[in-house]
């Protein structure tokens, strides 16, 4: 099976919910726009990946909230050379509808209590939940790589959290390991790099905000 060279991953720029939260109160999420500052932030990052893939081609799927669709747009990336689709299953984490900033709040810190994987928003997901439809989007993502003419990049244009939730589907990291780690930053990057070894890995690791328990006696990786 031929395998693409490189998978990379890119979180969209900054938003007007990064920027201020308050505007969950009246706007959906799915239709939050990129701020001036989130703009330059994807033009930056369309620079990086220009020079990355060269005169490559990619397959592209982005996800269908608005600021992906602006941060896809803002790549610039060469339509002759780029297959691009809208991948519903790479939307960010439900957290409901309307938002009672009081409300997101306080599940919020409910939340950090009871571990980002497991904690489900009211009327929304947990990260079980985006794990699971993640994990069915890689198997569709791995059929493609049947294509006698799949592009050898491959680029998901998606959120923080289904990014860290997709390295630890492919990587298989344990939900302690997912726990650990930080979302990478507005417009950032990370790649899964085809080795020799016939294995993906990791072009550079995701923050860590504190060290992980280590698995218990017996665990087989």
């Amino acid at each position: 099976m031929p395998q693409p060279r490189r998978i990379i991953l890119m979180r969209h720029g900054e938003s007007q919910g990064n920027h201020d939260d308050s505007v969950y109160q009246h706007t959906p999420d799915h239709a939050l726009e990129l701020t001036e500052k989130g703009q330059r932030q994807a033009e930056a990052a369309g620079e990086q990946l220009r020079e990355t893939i060269g005169d490559e081609s990619v397959s592209a799927y982005v996800s269908p909230y608005r600021r992906t669709h602006q941060t896809f747009r803002a790549l610039a990336l060469d339509p002759t050379r780029t297959r691009a689709r809208e991948e519903p299953r790479l939307r960010e984490q439900d957290w409901g509808n309307w938002q009672d900033r009081a409300d997101v709040e306080r599940q919020k810190r409910a939340r950090d209590a009871y571990g980002h994987f497991f904690y489900r928003f009211a009327q929304g997901e947990s990260g079980a939940d985006v794990y699971d439809r993640v994990g069915a989007f890689l198997e569709s993502l791995w059929r493609s790589f049947d294509e006698p003419d799949h592009p050898p990049n491959v680029l998901l244009l998606t959120h923080g959290l289904t990014m860290r939730l997709f390295c630890m589907r492919w990587l298989h990291w344990t939900v302690a390991e997912f726990e650990s780690l930080s979302n990478p930053g507005n417009g950032e990057t990370r790649q899964l790099v085809l080795g020799s070894d016939g294995r993906y890995h990791l072009d550079r690791p995701f923050e860590r905000w504190h060290t992980p328990e280590r698995p218990f006696h017996g665990w087989c990786a």
